[in-house]
């Protein structure tokens, strides 16, 4: 009877840790990402926003100005991206002989085949992240009350070049493939890898540190689920750090030419328009380099920071509770 209490125990706190892992980084982390977008996007900046302080400060002014759904805009469309990116990964690896996974006695040849696959859902979900980032930049204060399915909508208009009227200036889909591709399969490599090598030293530390027989059911069932939400959380930061750059010229390339206005992120209040010009990456890199400086690549960083700190915290929490649980119930 006991044994079958602690093993609900278990599934249930398993079941809350991953929910709450997903809450941070989906819901909790929304604000840093939107803050974090604006920035990247917004070339008359003067201020980098590279610690947490300057974005604690613009969070709470736009916060003041425009009430809480200044920071929440967006989330239901970044959902809907990771809807559409999950199913046409799942519908492209039914119809074709790519790989959805790696098998243990993986080859070149297959691990190409997987990252094809990668490719191309990244390239089928490329209009809807379009249309969610515009969504999630775009001020509210000018900003009509959008359905949750306006994302899809637009995503599909932006393929068949319908809907919102867009500049001149608007970068092709086909020209944005590219950049897009490039972000999504080396954010999907270094996540991979750095998640691998933590589990691996993390489940090595935990077996030379715990000898079978003295090991506590408290300590077992911490073992069976934190070094994985750990060694996601390792992967997350360091591909978003890594790549940082990389997707300030993204979402610039992303968001030219279709007639966004932002919130001036140097202010507080008031909005501004997005006009560049760049005629594609190598452009954007180069006018990103001359006109803002290196630090302009890291425009918005400190948003990053907050996001991380926040997610450590509720990592932290939730082992605390955790461990009180089982230790109640032992």
């Amino acid at each position: 009877m006991e044994l079958m209490q602690t093993e609900q125990l278990n599934r249930f706190a398993g079941f809350g840790i991953g929910l709450a892992s997903l809450f941070t980084e989906n819901v909790l982390a929304h604000p840093c990402i939107v803050l974090r977008r604006q920035c990247q996007v917004n070339y008359h900046a003067r201020h980098y926003h590279l610690t947490p302080f300057t974005v604690i400060n613009i969070m709470y002014s736009f916060n003041k100005t425009q009430g809480p759904r200044a920071l929440w805009k967006g989330m239901g469309s970044t959902f809907i991206v990771q809807g559409v990116t999950l199913g046409a990964e799942g519908i492209i690896s039914e119809f074709t002989p790519l790989p959805r996974e790696i098998s243990h006695k993986w080859n070149p040849k297959q691990i190409g085949e997987h990252l094809l696959l990668k490719s191309l859902t990244y390239m089928v979900a490329m209009p809807f992240y379009s249309a969610s980032l515009i969504e999630t930049v775009q001020s509210e204060i000018i900003r009509d009350n959008t359905g949750i399915l306006e994302c899809v909508k637009e995503g599909i208009g932006r393929v068949m070049g319908l809907g919102v009227p867009h500049s001149k200036r608007l970068l092709p889909l086909l020209s944005l493939i590219f950049p897009t591709v490039l972000h999504g399969v080396l954010h999907y490599i270094i996540s991979s890898a750095i998640q691998k090598f933590v589990l691996l030293i993390l489940k090595r530390k935990t077996y030379s540190s715990h000898l079978p027989e003295s090991t506590s059911p408290v300590q077992s069932m911490l073992d069976a689920y934190f070094p994985e939400l750990i060694a996601n959380f390792a992967a997350s930061l360091c591909s978003d750090v890594i790549l940082y750059p990389l997707e300030t010229v993204l979402h610039r390339l992303h968001i030219q030419g279709t007639r966004t206005i932002i919130d001036n992120t140097d202010l507080g209040y008031e909005v501004l328009p997005i006009n560049t010009q760049y005629e594609g990456m190598r452009d954007c890199i180069n006018t990103i380099r001359q006109e803002e400086g290196m630090l302009g690549f890291y425009k918005g960083f400190g948003a990053v920071i907050i996001q991380y700190t926040l997610h450590a915290a509720v990592l932290q929490i939730t082992k605390i509770i955790y461990s009180t649980l089982l230790q109640n119930s032992v």
